[in-house]
């Protein structure tokens, strides 16, 4: 038995060859080289986002503090007029101790419905 020859010159053989076989592999390992670089991209972008929220959120803590020491300024601002009130209210009081309290004025409870029952006992 002897092999034949194909009778198509130039006729392109189905199986791989070992060029084709080599192409084929160095693109596979190209394209494992581009899905390594995507996914590096990938983590790197969600890490940036997950880092700008971080910062946003130090940015909002840091607003509420600025608004805070406003806040807490302000306050401030009012205890030496608080200090002048009180001390005024005390020179005051000192003032009327020592004119006597007959001349101050007095707070009086009076018993009404006690007066009332006895008026209409009365009448």
């Amino acid at each position: 038995m002897s092999i034949r020859q194909s009778s198509i010159p130039g006729r392109a053989s189905h199986a791989p060859s070992q060029s084709s076989q080599g192409a084929s592999s160095a693109a596979m390992a190209k394209l494992l080289e581009k899905k390594k670089e995507y996914d590096a991209v990938s983590a790197l972008e969600r890490a940036s986002a997950l880092y700008l929220q971080r910062i946003e959120a130090l940015g909002e803590d840091c607003e509420l503090m600025a608004k805070a020491g406003e806040i807490h300024g302000q306050v401030l601002e009012q205890w030496p007029r608080m200090f002048q009130i009180l001390s005024l209210f005390l020179a005051s009081r000192e003032k009327q101790e020592e004119e006597g309290e007959s001349e101050g004025q007095r707070l009086v409870r009076l018993p009404l419905d006690e007066l009332q029952q006895q008026s209409s006992d009365q009448s």
